[in-house]
């Protein structure tokens, strides 16, 4: 396919993600009882709208963003159905109701591409390369649980987690006969093995067990890879604050889409390309959920950050912090935003000239 295709593919990904998180914000307002102005997809001046009730629905001409715009969301409402107006419980469900939606999006998608899956390799040693050191160490049978004390979620984490490490020697965590046992400082070098069918590869010369999949591990292996794209997310925050990764590491929706495009054009098939570009889908849908839940202004997690502080003001003082002050802060959040995202974007078109 073509990449002005790519490009669309990568466009109508954004749009559906927004569209889902909107929906969940727009959704449970509804069944909160708060009155919602307008249901907006899109950014910019409106291209079609559409007054149904107390809600006017609009498309806007820009493909990213959108909102859903509540009555006493940014201002107070004497309107008994404002958001400012409803209880503690009701705004901190339909703030969390957005990222939520994505969580459950991305989760939906890989479910749907496990579906078809056979079988699943699993992080248990089923034998040992010829001449692999580790036997001295390890057993088949043993389960690999945690490497450097992160967990494995799915089989891939056992390459990645290998891979960040400072040098050749890792914690591990393993399963064995049922019990669990800690083995530190294990040395795990990489080098060059021959498979069984007489090929010659670099690696940990460890051979893994292959289980047949039932619903229940389809459903198991789907919730444990978001959970994985979660601590993906946390790892690379992690990364940004040490100075492992900068800014220039950081990819907006530019580079979002030259990586669908990568993608894509690498991939041996048509049907291979929809797979992966799904797979890279479901990860952005669990990042913006994750993202969209940090305490920063002018996202949801601000919001909520702002709901648990004013509900602890109340409890010890009686009195909220003044909607004003709390608008400004988000004011210059998105300001803030809006500067990192161009910022992050421009960098995106440069490295593709460059």
């Amino acid at each position: 396919m073509s990449t002005f295709v790519y490009i669309l593919v990568g466009a109508l990904i954004f749009g559906v993600l927004i569209f889902v998180h909107e929906l969940g914000h727009f959704l449970t307002a509804k069944a909160c009882g708060v009155r919602v102005n307008e249901f907006a997809l899109g950014m910019g001046p409106a291209i079609l709208k559409k007054q149904k009730g107390e809600t006017l629905y609009s498309l806007r001409c820009l493909p990213f963003g959108g909102f859903c715009a509540m009555e006493g969301e940014d201002e107070a409402s004497d309107d008994p159905a404002a958001l400012e107006n409803k209880g503690f419980w009701a705004k901190l469900l339909i703030f969390a109701a957005g990222a939520l939606m994505n969580f459950l999006a991305g989760i939906v998608i890989i479910l749907c591409l496990y579906m078809g899956a056979k079988a699943f390799i699993t992080p248990v040693i089923a034998d040992f390369a010829e001449g692999c050191p580790l036997q001295e160490t390890l057993q088949a049978g043993d389960e690999i649980t945690a490497i450097d004390g992160e967990r494995i979620y799915v089989f891939s984490d056992v390459n990645m987690l290998l891979g960040m490490g400072q040098d050749d020697r890792h914690d591990l965590t393993i399963l064995r006969n049922g019990e669990e046992m800690e083995l530190f400082g294990v040395l795990m070098p990489q080098q060059e093995y021959t498979d069984k069918n007489g090929s010659v590869y670099t690696g940990y010369g460890l051979n893994f067990a292959v289980k047949q999949a039932t619903f229940g591990d389809r459903l198991r292996v789907s919730f444990a890879n978001a959970a994985d794209f979660v601590r993906i997310v946390r790892l690379s925050i992690k990364m940004l604050l040490t100075g492992q990764a900068g800014v220039k590491d950081v990819s907006g929706p530019v580079g979002i889409v030259t990586i669908i495009t990568d993608v894509g054009q690498s991939s041996a098939s048509t049907s291979a390309a929809a797979r992966n570009i799904a797979y890279l889908a479901a990860m952005i849908a669990v990042n913006l959920a994750v993202m969209n839940l940090l305490p920063l202004p002018a996202l949801d997690g601000g919001k909520i950050f702002f709901l648990l502080i004013n509900a602890l003001c109340m409890l010890v003082f009686r009195k909220k912090i003044p909607q004003k002050f709390e608008n400004y802060v988000h004011i210059a959040g998105f300001v803030l935003l809006m500067l990192l995202m161009l910022a992050v974007t421009f960098h995106d078109v440069w490295k593709l000239f460059t």
